[in-house]
């Protein structure tokens, strides 16, 4: 027969835990002995230990919110989220797969170690605590290039990194300082973006577009740069402008379409001020300059082509 508290009213446990996450000392405080936990998690038991001292109440996988409160009370008081589950409840998209992974921070002083889902760093420069959902999380900077650090391909790193900096969630400035100040180990990957950043570009996708653009053979067009017409009015800010012939090409995401209110109306608005110029406009989904670069290198010359056809459009750059 069950003793304790506990076991006259089963719905106490559930309320001093976390998702139905315990610690064990926990446990043994509301008078379930050590040994009653261990047989309850045994094969065939009702419940599941999830970590050392953690235990889930329930004998099923966890949820992902259950792994995280897991994390956390292994982790401790001070510990904070970072890696791509700060990246992503931080509402960041382009974050790279990590699996079941939860990484955290904690003090260096700690004498934690890495167990099953739960990545452990333990740091001399415990970020300031930013706190989300009801969870701790390392500021979006160092969590994002603590993700960074442990990605050995470039095309997810220069994603993410971009899209941190697209949508100023941070500057660029503040990212070189975390990595120049933080760990240099896994440092080499996010440093080449770092210094593809700095050339110009503002997206992943205008990376991408001037790889194509290298494909193409055509001159190199202005990047990011305001146009105006003969009357000194703002035309556009181009993604790519071939000052020579006077062609605009644009990198025009489906998906901003989609997720921003006004997206597509300004587009058939810019797209109208080209027309108004005289400009003609090559646009490309951002997808296919990944997907097929070669082709879109050829419709690139073919437009460049057309442009040089006709007489250029009286349009100059700002200044």
């Amino acid at each position: 027969m069950k003793k304790g508290s506990w076991g006259d009213d089963p719905e106490l446990l559930m309320e001093n835990s976390d998702h139905g996450v315990i610690r064990v000392t926990r446990l043994q405080e509301m008078g379930v002995s050590s040994t009653t936990t261990y047989r309850r998690c045994g094969p065939n038991g009702p419940w599941t230990r999830l970590l050392p001292g953690i235990v889930l109440l329930f004998n099923a996988p966890p949820s992902r919110e259950q792994q995280i409160a897991a994390a956390m009370l292994y982790g401790g008081e001070f510990a904070l989220i970072t890696g791509g589950e700060a990246c992503r409840i931080h509402g960041l998209r382009n974050v790279p797969g990590t699996g079941d992974e939860v990484h955290l921070l904690v003090p260096h002083e700690r004498k934690l170690h890495n167990y099953g889902f739960v990545v452990i760093e333990r740091t001399q420069r415990m970020p300031r605590a930013i706190t989300r959902n009801g969870r701790p999380l390392a500021e979006v900077t160092r969590a994002t290039l603590d993700l960074c650090r442990r990605q050995t391909e470039v095309r997810p790193v220069r994603a993410l990194m971009s899209e941190v900096v697209q949508r100023r969630y941070c500057s660029f400035e503040r990212l070189s300082h975390e990595l120049a100040h933080g760990s240099q180990r896994g440092s080499a990957v996010p440093r080449l973006v770092l210094t593809e950043l700095a050339s110009g570009p503002e997206s992943i996708a205008e990376i991408d577009a001037r790889r194509v653009w290298q494909l193409s053979g055509l001159p190199e067009p202005v990047w990011n740069r305001k146009l105006y017409d003969e009357a000194g009015r703002l035309v556009a800010k181009s993604d790519a402008w071939f000052d020579d012939v006077g062609l605009a090409w644009e990198v025009d995401s489906l998906s901003f379409h989609l997720q921003a209110v006004d997206g597509f109306d300004r587009t058939l608005a810019r797209n109208g001020r080209y027309a108004a110029a005289g400009v003609l406009v090559l646009q490309t989904l951002p997808s296919r300059l990944r997907t097929e670069p070669d082709k879109v290198a050829a419709e690139l010359r073919a437009a460049h082509a057309a442009a040089a056809a006709r007489t250029r459009p009286n349009v100059r750059i700002a200044s």
